[in-house]
């Protein structure tokens, strides 16, 4: 089955001819389908990169997505033309009485603010507290997983000596989670942060579980004890050049940035990346819908029952 998103949306034409199936919306309304509804808050400043990023994984499963794309109505994107905002994103004022299967918050560059400091958090903390009740499942994907775990159980972040920058070796720690169901005992993944959550903190918990880990990354993912929760600190939606592109544009920048670990052949930033995460982020995605949406969501939205978030929630 197909994924469902807008005719003119730039990932239509990318996705296509990667012979992915997508479906535009005027096909899609046709179809006598109750087809699993996926909103994604896009808080990354290349906003149509991401998109693609991330519709490439959802559409890897035989399941009808239909995809909604939200913004925070309190901040102006930057780096993202305003006719592509209006054209396909919705304000959260516009959806939050909605109700969905599913929900992926994206990371932001944003990490060395302090969260009251991002102008948008009010906003966001309404978002992460109506996902509680009007989504099924949400995965939360670098800042956007590191600011949930602090909202919702209070888990602090630190500032790293130097930023988080590579490709880097996990293992699992609990295979018996659906959502990495077929994953071998390790599997690589980026990572490309200036900040971290640390397992110490999240053990203390008892409503969190780590799932996958790195010894040199650190956490990677973890769940609440609902499997409703997922917070996910590295990149999987990220393409074989995502990490290269960030490399060169700091150093046009002049800033001091190392050489992504574990990424170019031989450390060598003229070498195609090595690409290696692709089979594992795409198997993660599928897992997601079908066995943590899919096989447990009701048909029927209005009788999502809430998750059951307990722990030292953030209260402002």
């Amino acid at each position: 089955m197909p994924i469902k998103i807008p005719n003119d949306l730039p990932a239509f034409k990318a996705l296509e001819k990667e012979r992915i199936f997508v479906i535009p919306n005027d096909r899609a309304m046709h179809q006598d389908i109750r087809a699993l509804k996926i909103a994604i808050l896009n808080l990354m400043p290349d906003k149509i990169t991401t998109e693609t990023q991330l519709l490439r994984l959802l559409s890897n499963t035989p399941l009808h997505v239909d995809i909604e794309l939200i913004q925070m109505s309190s901040h102006v994107s930057k780096n993202t033309s305003q006719e592509h905002m209006l054209a396909f994103y919705k304000p959260f004022s516009e959806v939050k009485n909605n109700r969905y299967d599913g929900l992926i918050i994206t990371g932001a560059p944003i990490e060395q603010l302090d969260y009251e400091q991002v102008d948008y958090w009010d906003e966001f903390c309404q978002v992460l507290e109506w996902s509680k009740t009007n989504v099924y499942s949400t995965i939360h994907i670098c800042w956007g997983a590191q600011a949930a775990l602090y909202y919702h159980y209070g888990v602090p972040k630190y500032p790293l000596e130097s930023k988080m920058f590579g490709n880097f070796k996990h293992h699992i720690e609990h295979p018996e989670c659906m959502i990495l169901k077929g994953f071998g005992d390790v599997f690589h993944c980026p990572h490309s942060r200036h900040t971290e959550v640390r397992h110490e903190d999240v053990i203390k918990v008892p409503e969190l579980t780590v799932l996958a880990e790195s010894y040199e990354a650190g956490l990677q993912l973890i769940c609440d004890n609902s499997e409703r929760f997922f917070f996910q600190l590295g990149h999987w939606e990220y393409d074989r050049e995502t990490l290269a592109k960030e490399y060169f544009r700091d150093v046009r920048k002049g800033l001091d940035i190392q050489v992504p670990y574990n990424y170019f052949p031989g450390n060598d930033p003229d070498q195609q990346p090595i690409f290696n995460w692709s089979c594992s982020a795409n198997l993660l995605y599928s897992n997601w819908l079908n066995y943590c949406v899919y096989q447990k969501t009701p048909y029927a939205l209005e009788e999502l029952t809430p998750v059951p978030v307990g722990g030292r929630k953030y209260k402002r």
